[in-house]
């Protein structure tokens, strides 16, 4: 094996097994910048040692146990004890002392809620929703710095001071690193759900650059939240997020034209949607609807999608029951973006003059000001109704706005189209 093909087989055991490495050492320093510190010196050690005497016959387990040794040699030297000693005092000796007499008992036990442990703290409330999916991204997706960053086109540094102040403001709040409790679990699993789909919803449609979608984050954004599934399993809302992004996940092929143009929902051909993703969702929101309770925003978002890939083509499509689905999310969770949905799906089960009747009342909403969605949507209903002047204006005004490239050439597609159907004047 080259030095090449070692370390990308490096890099595959990384993915794999950091998080699991990073939550059982967490659990036993107590801190999460610590015990990623202390992941990252067994990976430099795999990074030295590999290429020369192979790879191991179980490679986590080699990279836990090299782990465990850098953690062990500074628990000894006790300066975990001298930094943490006015924080957590005679709790953390006994645990220094169960540390050093019984380190791989102590790692080991428990590895499952050591994961949830370590989702909850790195999607903690007390840190900005960029640093939550900076830091969700490093420590559970094991993504490099740089990966986080081409990921989501901001520059590296931007990235890297995320991640630093994320695990200094963790450790100035005094974050415990345990499973939340009571009420306070409900207000933090909703935090890191968000996390999870922002991910999802940034790889599913990016806001901005050159690429209609970035599967890549998608996958990261799954592979978090079927983890979550399996540790939160009587969390119906879990399950429903789970369902939501397997279902959309599922028309990424046919979301894309040979040339990388977007494909609207309702010109893809359907037969390119993925059939596995979409059992693997419907399961997932039979599962969350089984454990019974009012159905939370992501079941409901789940139900919606489900009408869609239920449906063979965009006629056999439910639109009532979508509009109903649309109807409770915003009781539930009142939102400018779910009315805007609410309208299209009207629109598509009454009629273009419906959608448009409730776009009209949201034109004066501050948060869709700057929305390009807002005025595309109101382009399609003018269409539809033949007033293709202003269509026309209004695809353009949704292309000036966006900031994804193919989005904008779509919406300039469209403008254009406007302006090449509207009659032209008569020479006399």
């Amino acid at each position: 094996m080259t030095a090449t093909d070692t370390h990308r087989a490096i890099d595959a055991v990384w993915r794999i097994e950091s998080a699991r490495i990073i939550a059982g050492l967490a659990r036993i320093v107590r801190d999460v910048g610590l015990a990623e510190e202390l992941a990252q010196d067994a990976l430099v050690a795999a990074l030295e040692q590999w290429p020369n005497s192979g790879i191991p016959d179980n490679p986590g387990a080699w990279l836990m146990a090299a782990a465990k040794h850098r953690a062990i040699d500074r628990l000894r030297r006790s300066k975990l004890l001298e930094r943490k000693h006015g924080e957590i005092g005679r709790e953390l000796q006994t645990r220094q002392e169960m540390a050093v007499a019984d380190f791989d008992t102590a790692i080991d036990n428990d590895i499952e809620d050591d994961l949830l442990r370590l989702v909850f703290t790195a999607c903690h409330p007390v840190l900005s929703s960029e640093a939550r999916v900076a830091l969700t991204l490093r420590l559970l997706g094991g993504l490099t710095t740089d990966e986080i960053a081409r990921a989501f086109l901001v520059p590296e540094p931007t990235i890297a001071q995320r991640i630093v102040r994320a695990k200094r403001t963790l450790a100035d709040a005094r974050v415990p690193f345990e499973l939340p409790r009571g009420s306070d679990r409900a207000a933090r699993l909703s935090s890191v759900l968000e996390v999870i789909y922002l991910v999802f919803n940034e790889g599913y449609t990016a806001t901005a650059g050159g690429d209609w979608i970035r599967p890549a984050l998608c996958e990261d954004a799954l592979r978090l939240g079927r983890i979550l599934a399996e540790l939160a399993t009587n969390e119906p809302e879990v399950h429903g997020l789970v369902a939501l992004m397997e279902i959309q996940a599922s028309r990424s092929t046919a979301r894309v034209g040979p040339s990388g143009e977007p494909i609207l929902l309702l010109e893809q051909d359907r037969s390119r949607w993925d059939q596995l993703l979409i059992r693997r969702g419907l399961a997932a929101l039979e599962r969350a609807e089984k454990l019974g309770g009012d159905r939370g925003p992501y079941a409901l978002q789940a139900a919606i999608a489900a009408c869609h890939a239920r449906a063979h083509t965009p006629e056999q499509t439910d639109w009532a029951r979508i509009v109903a689905l649309y109807e409770a999310l915003a009781q539930l969770t009142p939102s400018p973006i779910i009315e805007l949905n609410r309208a299209v799906a009207l629109a598509m089960a009454f009629g273009p003059a419906a959608g448009l009747e409730l776009i009209d009342t949201l034109a004066s909403e501050p948060s869709l000001k700057s929305y390009h969605l807002l005025p595309s949507v109101r382009g399609d209903f003018l269409f539809k109704l033949g007033h293709l002047a202003e269509a026309q204006v209004e695809f353009e005004r949704a292309a000036s706005l966006t900031r994804n490239a193919r989005e904008r050439e779509l919406l300039l597609g469209r403008a254009q189209a406007c302006a090449e159907a509207q009659p032209r004047p008569r020479l006399h």
